[in-house]
């Protein structure tokens, strides 16, 4: 098995759907931490299924998909699952849980000191892990929360999941999922229903993240300022560039003239070869050559 100096890799990984259809052969990769990657192929080339079975949503596969023990995987779909009955603040509260669970029995540690009984040792010990995870969030879990709803154009904190539109939806999973603080964060499409002032907000988030990221996306200008690395899914298989997706452009063409001129020079010598066995073929001096 791979050493985990990598968050996640793969190895001899196959996906074939019912009726026969594969989609992935004996593909093998390994993702570094802080990686920034994006994701280009056709529609149907796998894109979107790679990037399911990563999330451990797709397990029908042959072959590893191995997360590093431990890491925590971020995932937005292209249809994301929301709680309808949940409001847009609850909703997003979920992302900061473990911040918002650590103030909470933060708060709980501080009293207890006064407690007579209280084991001074045990609950400085509880207190230093609380605060770790809470000034590893950085900024107040609050003013996060209302800095990225209004980043993203999120619709009020009391409007419920069942009565937002699937745009708005989308924008409410994405901020959930930012201020989940994932270790590896796959983006399915993320760009999808934001304004441009969401867009350039987005992308100075995704820069200031040190964790490994992968991007689906349409979008040639996001992608070129998102991502560091690209990789091209097609015919079964994945190829890595790189660069960004300006770089990945400018080898594709290289790489096709490069097939185009190899094409014609094969062309010119089969041409010749059979030209020659035409030639000598009844010749007995020349046959057997």
């Amino acid at each position: 098995m791979a050493s985990y100096q990598y968050v996640y890799v793969m190895q001899n990984l196959s996906k074939v759907f019912p009726g026969g259809r594969e989609l992935f052969k004996g593909i093998t990769l390994s993702f570094l931490p802080g990686a920034k990657i994006g994701v280009l192929g056709v529609n149907g080339a796998g894109k979107s299924t790679l990037l399911k079975i990563m999330a451990g949503v797709d397990t029908d596969i042959e072959g590893e998909a191995l997360p590093m023990p431990g890491i925590k995987i971020g995932y937005l779909p292209q249809e994301p699952q929301l709680d309808p009955n949940h409001t847009v603040r609850q909703t997003v509260e979920e992302g900061l849980s473990e911040v918002l669970n650590a103030q909470k029995r933060l708060d709980e540690v501080y009293a207890a000191y006064a407690e007579p009984d209280a084991d001074f040792d045990a609950l400085a010990a509880e207190q230093a892990k609380l605060e770790a995870i809470i000034n590893a969030a950085g900024t107040n879990a609050e003013t996060q929360m209302e800095i990225a709803a209004d980043a993203l154009r999120l619709p009020a904190w009391d409007a419920k999941i069942e009565h937002l539109s699937g745009g708005e939806k989308r924008r409410v999973a994405l901020c959930r999922l930012l201020l989940s603080q994932p270790d590896m964060l796959l983006l399915d499409e993320p760009t999808n229903h934001l304004d441009i002032d969401s867009l350039i907000w987005l992308e100075a988030w995704l820069k200031r993240l040190t964790c490994t990221v992968i991007i689906i996306s349409h979008d040639r200008e996001f992608l070129d300022r998102a991502v560091q690395t690209t990789w091209a899914v097609e015919d079964g298989t994945i190829t890595r560039y790189g660069g960004n997706y300006s770089f990945y452009e400018m080898q594709r063409v290289q790489n096709l003239r490069l097939q185009e001129a190899n094409r014609k020079a094969y062309e010119r010598t089969a041409a010749h070869l059979k030209s020659y066995i035409e030639r000598f073929r009844y010749k007995a001096t020349k046959a057997r050559q």
